[in-house]
C-alpha cells in the first residue's frame, strides 16, 4: 500500500484505488466502478470536489467493485455497465447481495432498452449513458440516488416487471411441463437432441434398446407429435431442452 499524488492504492488489486480513508462530515461515499480506469479517475474527481460528495475509490472489475463496497460502504455505486469480468448487473447483484441500501447508478455506452431494462432488474435507481450524460447530469444522479430517488421513468420499471412476470411465467410452464415426464424420459429428450441413435442411446444409459424405444414412443405421445426430430423441436421449444446458441 503506498502513495501517489494524494491517492493511497491498494495492492492488490493494482487497478483499485482508494481515495481517501477517511470521508468529510456527512458527505455522501460513493465509489466509482469503470472499465477505463483513466475515465474512472477522472469522473472520480469531478464527483469528488462536490463538498457534499466523497468518492471513497475506484475499481476496474466487478471483482475490484465488491471488495470496495464490502471494505469501504460506500452510499452509491457509479457503475459501468460492461466490465472485464462479468456485466455490471451481474455485478449490481452481487454488490446487492452483500448490501442491499446501497444505490447503484449505470453509467454505460449503450442506450439500449434490453441493457436498460436488465439496469431496472439488478436494482438500478439510475442509468447514465456515455455519449449523452454530462458531469453536471452525474453529479445529480448520484447525489439523488444517495438520497433515495430513483430517476427512471415508471413506464420503463412497468416494462422491467412485464419482463419478469413474463420470465416466471414460462419458468413455471416449464416446470408445469418437466413434472410430465419421467426422469429417465428427459435424459431420453436430451441424447436425441445429441443426435444419438437407439443403440447409443442404450449403451449411454445402461438400458436395453427395446426400453429406449419404449421411452421414445412415450416421448413422441406426450408431446403429441410424429416423430423423433419433431419430439425434440416441440421439446426445445417448450424449453425442455437446450439446443444451444442458434
Amino acid at each position: 500500500m503506498g502513495r501517489s499524488d494524494g491517492l493511497l492504492v491498494l495492492v492488490p488489486p493494482p487497478s483499485s484505488q482508494l481515495f481517501k480513508e477517511t470521508s468529510r462530515a456527512d458527505a455522501l461515499e460513493v465509489l466509482v466502478v469503470q472499465d477505463h480506469i483513466m475515465l474512472g479517475t477522472a469522473i472520480a474527481r469531478v464527483l469528488d470536489v462536490e463538498p457534499d460528495l466523497v468518492v471513497i475509490g475506484v475499481a476496474r472489475t466487478g471483482a475490484e467493485a465488491s471488495l470496495l463496497a464490502s471494505r469501504a460502504k460506500p452510499a452509491v455505486v457509479l457503475l459501468d455497465f460492461h466490465l472485464p469480468d462479468m456485466s455490471g448487473p451481474a455485478a449490481a447483484a452481487a454488490i446487492r447481495s452483500e448490501h442491499p441500501d446501497m444505490a447503484i447508478v449505470f453509467h454505460s455506452a449503450e442506450d439500449s432498452e434490453t441493457d436498460l431494462l436488465d439496469a431496472i432488474d439488478s436494482g438500478a435507481a439510475a442509468y447514465l449513458t456515455k455519449s449523452l450524460s454530462t458531469a453536471e447530469q452525474i453529479v445529480r444522479a448520484v447525489r439523488q440516488a444517495g438520497r433515495g430517488e430513483v430517476l427512471i421513468p415508471a413506464p420503463l420499471f412497468a416494462k422491467a416487471i412485464a419482463r419478469q412476470r413474463s420470465a416466471l411465467d414460462k419458468q413455471q410452464e416449464r416446470d408445469r411441463l418437466a413434472a410430465e415426464f419421467t426422469a429417465r424420459e428427459l435424459e431420453v429428450l436430451e441424447l436425441l437432441a445429441q443426435g444419438l441413435d437407439t443403440l447409443d442411446m442404450s449403451e449411454r444409459l445402461g438400458i436395453a434398446a427395446h426400453t429406449v424405444e419404449w421411452h421414445v414412443r412415450h416421448l413422441i405421445e406426450k408431446l403429441k407429435v410424429h416423430s423423433k426430430l419433431q419430439a425434440v423441436i416441440a421439446a426445445a421449444r417448450l424449453g425442455l431442452i437446450d439446443l444451444g446458441p442458434e
